[in-house]
């Protein structure tokens, strides 16, 4: 693996970031809203080696302990996104049946957003950050897995494609 090939990637992830921050955190959306540059990592992890994934989730939570909207402190979405994109592309790696199945990466992808905002809220419990009601809480976790299933498959062919432009790999969806 060439890190070359990695690095080339950086601008894209900011591109994305640079979206999430300027239009999608402007949307109000009922139940919750999606995260941009957690779906976007997690498919492209989805699409990559378990190595590519870590490295791939921390570029991400460090973008994500970056925005403004990050509620936790530095360094707490960097830790979620490590290991969420790890599992995602662990997951994916090694088995054609869920790299060339959509409808796969697709539920990789949201069970992987639901369970990093299961996490980061677990941690964030921990640290003694405030919370909210439980209630409120499965209620965004919902409404963002929700979300997620929507712009998903929106974004899927357009990731595949520039995944590998940049990896050279061979197989698209």
């Amino acid at each position: 693996m060439s890190l070359r090939r990695f690095f080339s990637s950086a601008p894209l992830f900011i591109f994305i970031f640079l979206i999430q921050e300027a239009l999608v955190t402007q949307m109000r959306l009922p139940a919750g809203s999606f995260n941009l540059i957690l779906i976007f990592a997690l498919i492209w992890s989805a699409l990559s080696t378990p190595e590519i994934g870590a490295l791939t989730g921390f570029g991400a939570g460090i973008m994500m302990d970056l925005s403004q909207t990050s509620p936790g402190p530095m360094g707490h979405w960097t830790l979620v996104m490590i290991f969420a994109c790890y599992v995602v592309a662990f997951l994916g790696y090694g088995d054609d049946n869920v790299r060339g199945n959509p409808i796969n990466i697709i539920l990789l992808t949201v069970v992987g957003v639901a369970s990093a905002q299961s996490v980061f809220l677990l941690l964030g419990f921990l640290l003694g950050q405030a919370i909210g009601s439980f209630q409120q809480a499965l209620l965004v976790i919902a409404g963002t897995a929700f979300w997620t299933l929507i712009i998903s498959p929106l974004i899927l062919k357009a990731v595949s494609f520039i995944h590998s432009a940049v990896f050279g790999m061979h197989s698209r969806i």
